[in-house]
């Protein structure tokens, strides 16, 4: 009974968000009610579960979020995104514009959320495309595929960063095992299948097309030396808090954890920008901005916690974990499958990868998995086969001009190589390591 009531419940979520285009955190909030009822949990039991739910996942990762969010703004209105691109495509030359901006999508896309880093680098390779007379998707598959990889594998983006904190996983570790998979994943999926589109020579939308007046006196850009610190400094405060635990223990506690990384992070960025002209109002009005654009991701942790807590003080994570204890079945496939089907069903990766993490809590308890391992092959399932319930499928379609077939061919392939990719990197890691 309990498996039904759960299978019905994620039925519920999927029609409520594809057909009665209910919000995802309306939709998560309507379905841990009705899911509780019909386990008979009494109605106090059911609030409270929700509002453990919530808090406890919004208590780990709305810190970093945030923090993420301003930083990921500074190098939005810096024109560090576009310089570096810049300098990687000087440095790569015409013949190799393809692998600069695989490297930019990599770069760019471990501060920024998806959208806003697709934003930011589609106008350059549309621009690129133009003048090097190449085509526009050719160009742009390996940058996609980096941006791609980083949102589904790497914290701190919001759905691995949640998977992690789920899971109480080691920050380091993931992102050292994440770049591992990564590498491979965006060479498949980006630098290789892209040749295959490279007979797609539909325009690209000429609106999107990036003009940079170099003579305007307004003109307020960072160093490329600059640039790169900003896009790399937290990261580089992670990893020496991480390497340097058996040498300065104290200050290495602080160095490697996520929101004390991030806040010096934006302190760094603020003051970096104050020195080309940015005015402190420019900076707080861009943080306000930064805020308001992770709210909605905000609500879907909160609306996916709930649902979680509520199925875990039904005992379902538990049950679950008992039916499969005996199973055959490897796990990290198991959390893959769950992860990829969510995805197929709802459209949004982040949704795909919070909801499995719930389900698969308590198996990885019971199990020799490896959790870090497990956050990067829940994070590759939630990237499986994007189509037309997903926003990222139509912001690449409508950047690009491409017709449905193209879009498939090119975009939704590249994803679902993303994500096959990233589960054999998961199981060729776990045989290296474990």
């Amino acid at each position: 009974m309990l498996f039904l009531i759960t299978f019905g419940a994620i039925v519920s979520l999927v029609l409520a968000m594809t057909w009665l285009k209910l919000p995802p955190f309306v939709a998560f909030v309507g379905v841990s009610i009705l899911a509780g009822v019909a386990f008979q949990i009494s109605p106090d039991l059911i609030f409270k579960a929700i509002e453990e739910g919530m808090g406890s996942t919004l208590g780990s990762i709305a810190g970093i979020l945030a923090f993420g969010s301003i930083l990921g703004k500074c190098v939005g209105i810096s024109g560090a995104a576009q310089n570096m691109t810049e300098v990687l495509l000087k440095l790569a030359g015409t013949r190799y514009a393809r692998i600069a901006f695989m490297m930019a999508g990599f770069l760019v896309g471990l501060p920024l959320f998806y959208s806003v880093a697709f934003m930011l680098l589609a106008p350059l390779v549309i621009t690129a495309a133009a003048k090097l007379k190449q085509p526009a998707t050719f160009l742009a598959l390996p940058m996609l595929a980096s941006l791609t990889v980083t949102q589904g594998y790497l914290p701190p983006h919001p759905a691995p960063l949640a998977i992690m904190m789920e899971f109480e996983a080691d920050l380091s570790k993931t992102m050292l095992y994440g770049i591992a998979i990564a590498i491979p994943a965006i060479l498949v999926s980006g630098l290789w299948y892209g040749m295959t589109t490279k007979n797609i020579t539909t325009p690209a939308n000429q609106a999107f097309i990036f003009v940079r007046d170099d003579n305007s006196p307004q003109e307020r850009s960072l160093s490329t030396f600059t640039s790169f610190l900003i896009v790399l400094f937290p990261i580089f405060l992670l990893a020496l808090g991480s390497f340097g635990a058996p040498y300065f223990p104290s200050l290495a506690a602080y160095l490697s954890n996520p929101i004390f990384s991030l806040f010096m992070s934006v302190l760094l960025a603020g003051i970096l920008l104050k020195r080309i002209g940015f005015s402190s109002d420019e900076l707080v009005s861009s943080s306000l901005v930064s805020i308001k654009d992770i709210a909605g991701i905000l609500l879907i942790f909160g609306g996916a916690g709930a649902l979680k807590q509520v199925l875990v003080v039904a005992g379902v994570s538990q049950a679950v974990a008992d039916n499969l204890g005996s199973s055959y079945m490897n796990v990290y496939v198991l959390g893959w499958a769950m992860a990829a089907i969510i995805r197929v069903c709802v459209g949004s990766s982040t949704v795909a990868g919070i909801t499995a993490a719930g389900f698969m809590k308590v198996i990885l308890v019971n199990s020799t998995a490896d959790p870090n391992l497990m956050v990067l092959a829940l994070g590759a399932g939630s990237m499986m086969f994007s189509h037309v319930n997903d926003t990222g499928f139509w912001l690449f379609r409508e950047y690009f001009s491409l017709n449905f077939k193209d879009t498939i061919r090119s975009w939704t392939m590249m994803d679902t190589l993303v994500s096959i990719t990233g589960l054999i990197g998961v199981l060729v890691l776990d045989l290296i390591l474990f």
